[in-house]
């Protein structure tokens, strides 16, 4: 990405040099030097159209393909990336291991390893950006979005929210601590809670909302079974099809007719979760239910 903006910035200040260098120099070489000098007529060179032509068009096609798989590549973090949930407020940042270790402005991380963020917002509109790491990603209310990042020097760095959020959006500030990664795994123990994240999904899905009433594994129960759902492409009740991403398991949460399982009633008789559960309850519950996979028969 450096290289990129670089290459830009390189091309940007050549042509401004170029073209402010060619306007000096016309406008002495061809300077009307007499009251009676006319200009001469002007004819069109078609070469010289091509060049110009075909020169920017080059160099904007490098940046379109450049800028692309860097765009792509962006957007997809490694199978191997660690998970790191993040939730905006007016005006923090909460933060939440896998472990179950939670942060407030903060975000521990261990060097050379991909992190993934997911993202979620309890009130508006918000932006996690953290400057040294070139990443920013906003954090949407409504639903879940992803930012991934490789730290590759231990070290503290800055974190902002780069929306305007609220009167006290400039104080929504925070540090992002790249650790050795001997020294993470020695902070998550210090400070390893009783519970990690997928067990309290685990304690809402099964306790909490009483979800496992309904959602019964082998499918006999009211709703569907959600055993191997995650990341399967699931057939609608109106003929459509949705890819069962964190965002599809959000939305079934919080507003379970926006799209309703082949086989089951429409409207859903499934209540909604909407401003009933917070961000983090949902994202906890999320997190396992990523995790449930089918039963092996016997």
């Amino acid at each position: 990405m450096d290289m990129l903006y670089l290459f830009i910035a390189a091309i940007s200040a050549f042509f401004v040099v170029l073209v402010a260098a060619l306007v000096v120099i016309f406008a002495v070489k061809f300077r009307r030097r007499h009251a009676e000098d006319v200009g001469a007529d002007i004819h069109g060179s078609l070469v010289l159209e091509l060049t110009w032509t075909f020169i920017p068009f080059a160099i904007a096609m490098v940046m379109f393909v450049w800028g692309a798989d860097l765009f792509f590549r962006l957007g997809r973090p490694p199978a191997d990336a660690m998970d790191v949930f993040v939730v905006g407020k007016q005006w923090m940042w909460k933060v939440q291991h896998p472990s179950g270790v939670r942060e407030i402005n903060e975000m521990h991380v261990p060097v050379g390893r991909p992190i993934r963020i997911t993202l979620g917002s309890e009130d508006v509109l918000h932006d996690y950006f953290i400057p040294a790491m070139r990443v920013k990603m906003d954090a949407v209310p409504g639903k879940l979005t992803t930012l991934w990042f490789t730290a590759t020097t231990p070290g503290t760095y800055h974190l902002f929210c780069a929306e305007y959020c609220g009167t006290k959006h400039s104080g929504m500030i925070g540090q992002v601590i790249v650790m050795p990664p001997q020294a993470y795994e020695a902070w998550i123990a210090a400070n390893q809670p009783s519970i990690n994240l997928v067990e309290a999904g685990q304690r809402l899905f099964e306790h909490g909302q009483q979800c496992s009433a309904c959602h019964k594994e082998d499918g006999s129960g009211r709703g569907p079974s959600l055993a191997g759902l995650f990341g399967s492409t699931v057939q609608l009740a109106d003929g459509r099809t949705a890819v069962a991403d964190e965002n599809y398991l959000r939305e079934s949460i919080v507003n379970p007719s926006a799209k309703i399982a082949r086989g089951f009633s429409s409207p859903s008789i499934m209540p909604t979760y909407q401003g009933s559960m917070s961000e983090e309850r949902l994202i906890e519950l999320v997190a396992y239910l990523k995790t449930l996979r089918p039963s092996r028969s016997e």
